[in-house]
């Protein structure tokens, strides 16, 4: 009898240790990440990247959490970042990160341990420029190995976060809402 319990325990152990039984990691973090922004205006388009943001992603929970170093965004004509961070726009000397704290809401759609793409919902709390706003956003999730891809696409109107020009040059030069384009890679252990 002692024998048929122990040879249940090793068969046990043996199938918790093969590959076939796969351990995602809980919190998965990311500095690989690319934020483009872009705003079109029949006067000029406008267009930036940032390659210095830090993400997590808790595949047990679903919450997500982005912070965006605003001053790393990086144009093509310096005019265009020096406007983009002065007191006028987003002033990011006083406000120097965004922010989106979320939870994915389709968690249980996503399979963290299995290869292919699968639609992302995120809810959440976006703050820049010390205004915070409720956003629901749908993205991809693209599970390759060990890879984890994370694509997101959605607008923000500047409005919302206390960015407003009724005349001048940046009233007719900066689109009411901007493109912003999320493009992180995750790598689990």
């Amino acid at each position: 009898m002692k024998k048929l319990h122990l040879l249940g325990f090793v068969l046990l152990a043996s199938f918790f240790t093969t590959s076939s039984f796969t351990m995602v990691e809980e919190r998965l973090i990311s500095n690989t990440i690319l934020i483009k922004i872009f705003s079109h205006t029949v006067a000029e388009d406008i267009e930036a990247q940032n390659f210095k943001s830090i993400g997590t992603i808790d595949t047990q929970t679903g919450e997500v959490v982005f912070s965006v170093p605003m001053q790393s965004f990086e144009f093509e004509k310096a005019l265009m970042q020096k406007h983009f961070n002065n007191n006028k726009f987003l002033d990011t000397k006083q406000f120097p990160k965004a922010k989106l704290v979320g939870k994915i809401t389709n968690l249980s759609a996503i399979h963290f341990d299995k290869d292919g793409t699968y639609p992302a919902q995120i809810t959440g709390e976006l703050t820049m420029k010390d205004k915070t706003n409720t956003i629901r956003e749908k993205g991809s999730i693209n599970v390759k190995g060990k890879n984890i891809f994370v694509d997101s696409k959605f607008f923000v109107v500047l409005a919302e976060y206390g960015i407003a020009f009724t005349s001048g040059k940046p009233s007719t030069n900066i689109n009411k809402s901007i493109d912003i384009n999320v493009h992180a890679e995750f790598k689990q252990n």
